[in-house]
């Protein structure tokens, strides 16, 4: 059976993961018969959300930790994470990406991601193994893998960011996929769009087929 690794960063889409992404994610891996593991790296938040109000709350949280609500308990640290044992990576998104996994929501096209998620990146490519991501992800794969072509949507703004890290961008309605046959990278918008959750399941749920069609291409 193939096994996927699904990297989170946090629990909410204000400060970490955004949740109907990843439980979409989830749930079309168990749907076509894959299982998977959740990661995140063992680092705090950069900041706390109130999710009702929009406001910074002043208390901290730890990303592994909050992740672990949406796993249920069963998560790892990225740390563990190896290329070798997994046969492909999920990034849902969420802003946590862009301020926890890495700074592009702050810096921009000057930003800096993450050395372990880098590192997972890397070793996937140099693995020649998928790598699907939702929503704002593609953005901060686009600063890891030059002139990667991907997909945010249409958000203009999002996507000179993108332009500017040297990505490659191409503009998408509801639930279409790009796919980088070079990187093997299968990116989605999700909620970059203004769609329904339904629209977002059938995202996640086309970025997993499109990782299932990317093996198949490898045999």
């Amino acid at each position: 059976m193939k096994k996927v690794a699904v990297i989170l960063s946090g629990c909410g889409v204000y400060d970490g993961t955004e949740i109907h992404e990843a439980t979409s994610t989830l749930i079309a891996l168990s749907m076509r018969g894959i299982s998977y593991q959740c990661f995140a790296p063992n680092i705090m938040q950069h900041h706390v959300v109130n999710h009702l109000t929009g406001e910074e709350m002043e208390e901290q949280r730890n990303v592994l930790v909050e992740s672990a609500r949406i796993a249920r308990g069963d998560i790892k640290e990225i740390g563990d994470f190896s290329a070798e044992i997994y046969d492909a990576v999920i990034f849902p998104g969420g802003f946590g990406v862009a301020k926890n996994l890495c700074d592009l929501a702050f810096k921009g096209a000057e930003c800096e991601v993450n050395e372990d998620i880098r590192k997972v990146i890397l070793w996937m490519v140099k693995e020649e193994k998928p790598i699907g991501a939702l929503c704002i992800s593609p953005a901060m794969i686009a600063k890891v893998l030059p002139h990667a072509d991907l997909t945010i949507g249409q958000d203009q703004d999002t996507i000179d960011v993108i332009e500017a890290m040297e990505g490659v961008h191409h503009k998408t309605k509801s639930c279409e996929v790009i796919v980088d046959e070079k990187y093997k990278l299968a990116t989605t918008p999700c909620y970059m769009l203004d769609v329904s959750i339904a629209e977002v399941f059938q995202g996640a749920l086309n970025i997993v087929d499109e990782i299932i069609q990317l093996w198949e291409e490898k045999k």
